[in-house]
């Protein structure tokens, strides 16, 4: 079993006064911010204090933290080394938060052993849980460890059941993985499609690092990821108001595609770009920003 990375790292990092004296709470929610935003000195030093001065729970809080900013960045290795220990340690709430990522970062690492452990567990929980959420998270980290031929279907059954949620990262995630997946398959317009949803969501939710990911893969197809600062179009397009007009109704991606004879992928891209044009971040948003898109 891996562990941690050593305390000389941890020591090495400055130790920076985080607007004053943070309350451990503040401190807590601050890391996991800096860690979606790949903002890596400052997220190792609120991280060095929880670890240093605070401890207890808070120091399964902060090896997440940089579990997440790890993965963000793509270093797998270093990500599942930090995962470790909230595993075996299973704090409550926080060791169920973790499972996901602790899957990725050990199928990445190639530790398929541990992989095997996590995804158990989360088996266990998700199953029990039953959102769709829990499920969904659960759908990507089977696609993440399988091999056979059902790889695609479960990355397409957690983007449908993350689609129905208000967990934007999540699945902004599974857009990202998938799209991964893809290019790594030679199947590159499609890959275009899920890295492009990825990229826009994450770079709309300020999770810098695991945007920087789908910029990166996107590349590596031969397209360019849109500078967020180029014009909004406007407003969606028709087709994109018949997309989402449909999305605020209730109906899966699955469905839209049927209904408007369009690939599943091409739905996704169409509401990714409602979501960035309207300023939103989950389906339940759609019927009001439609109403009123001011």
């Amino acid at each position: 079993m891996r562990t941690s990375p050593t305390a000389k790292r941890q020591r090495s990092t400055p130790c920076l006064l985080l607007g004053g004296h943070l309350e451990r709470r503040s401190l807590g929610h601050l890391v996991e911010l800096l860690a979606w935003q790949g903002r890596e000195t400052a997220a190792r030093a609120a991280a060095d204090v929880l670890i240093h001065r605070w401890g207890g729970a808070l120091v399964s809080h902060a090896y997440h933290s940089l579990t997440v900013l790890e993965l963000g960045l793509g270093r797998y290795t270093e990500a599942l080394a930090w995962s470790v220990p909230g595993f075996a340690d299973d704090c409550p709430g926080r060791g169920c938060r973790l499972l996901p990522d602790l899957v990725e970062a050990a199928v990445r690492s190639g530790d398929r052993t541990i992989a095997a452990a996590a995804l158990d567990r989360l088996t266990e929980r998700a199953s029990l849980a039953g959102t769709p959420a829990a499920l969904g998270v659960l759908a990507r980290c089977r696609a993440l460890a399988a091999a056979g031929e059902d790889v695609e279907a479960r990355y397409r059954e957690s983007i449908d059941l993350l689609g129905r949620t208000g967990v934007a990262t999540e699945l902004a995630r599974s857009h990202l993985l998938y799209g991964e997946w893809l290019r790594r398959r030679k199947r590159r317009t499609a890959a275009r499609g899920q890295l492009s949803i990825a990229c826009d969501m994450l770079t709309g939710l300020g999770a810098e690092a695991f945007a920087g990911r789908a910029r990166a893969e996107l590349l590596a197809t031969g397209e360019h990821a849109r500078s967020r600062t180029a014009p909004a179009d406007h407003g969606p397009t028709p087709r994109e108001q018949q997309v989402a007009a449909l999305a605020a109704a209730g109906l899966t991606n699955t469905e839209i595609a049927v209904r408007l004879f369009l690939a599943v992928s091409t739905v996704e891209y169409h509401l990714s770009k409602v979501f960035r044009k309207l300023d939103i971040s989950s389906r339940r948003q759609l019927a009001a920003a439609l109403h009123h898109p001011g």
